[in-house]
Parts: structure tokens; C-alpha cells; sequence
């Protein structure tokens, strides 16, 4: 008695299908959540509002959120993303960084007279270590 005798293909399709609308579901729902909470233009009332709504009646609730603020929680969304990325480009700039960005500065250096041979070759040791 093989359990998938017991549950044809086409069962375990529609059961795939029905866990990924499920999964998307939750996606969506936790976006919408996020998305509110975020929000620095909406008091705590209106949040605590909406959160009452998306809990008792989740499909409304979620279909009128994307209506209503649907182009504010992709302005908002593209907001976070563009300061991530300028606190990223201060913290790691990709212009010169890792051991050949350093051994082309050293080299630079050497080239300019800055440094000579002995230094040079120390800090490009110093960079393959």
C-alpha cells in the first residue's frame, strides 16, 4: 500500500498549487504589514485601524490597502532602497577597494615617487596577505 497510490498526481499538483497562493498570500500580507508600519505620514490610529482591518477581514482588507496606498508603498519602497544603497556606496566604495585597488595605489605611489621599490613591494605583501 504506497501512500501515492492513495494521492494521484493531480491531487499533489493542486495541493502545490494551493501552498504557493498560500505562501504569496503570506507574502503579500507581511509586505502590506511592513509597508504600514514604516509609514512616518500615517498616525498610530490609522495604523492601528488598518492592522484591525487586515486581521478581520484580510482579503477586503488587503485589496482596499493596495488600492488606497498601492503608489505610496512603491515610492516609499524605492525611498529605502535608494538610502540603502548610498549607506552602502559610504560604507563599501566599489571604485579601488579590495588587494588590486590597493596594489594600484601602491604602484601609483611608486610611479609618483611617494615611495620607493622596498615600500612598494611591503605594500603589496602587506595587500596579498
Amino acid at each position: 500500500m504506497p501512500l501515492a497510490a492513495d494521492y494521484p498526481f493531480l491531487n499533489v499538483f493542486w495541493t502545490m498549487i494551493l501552498f504557493f497562493f498560500w505562501v504569496a498570500w503570506i507574502w503579500i500580507l507581511v509586505g502590506i504589514i511592513t509597508d504600514l508600519f514604516r509609514r512616518h505620514d500615517a498616525s498610530g490610529w490609522i495604523k492601528a485601524m488598518w492592522a484591525i482591518f487586515l486581521i478581520f477581514v484580510p482579503f477586503l482588507g488587503v485589496f482596499i490597502y493596495l488600492i488606497v496606498n498601492g503608489s505610496g508603498m512603491a515610492e516609499r519602497s524605492a525611498e529605502r532602497m535608494q538610502a540603502n544603497q548610498a549607506r552602502y556606496a559610504a560604507y563599501a566604495p566599489s571604485n579601488g577597494s579590495g588587494v588590486a585597488g590597493e596594489i594600484e595605489k601602491a604602484k601609483s605611489l611608486l610611479d609618483s615617487g611617494a615611495i620607493n621599490a622596498a615600500e612598494y613591494e611591503s605594500l603589496k605583501a602587506k595587500a596579498l596577505a
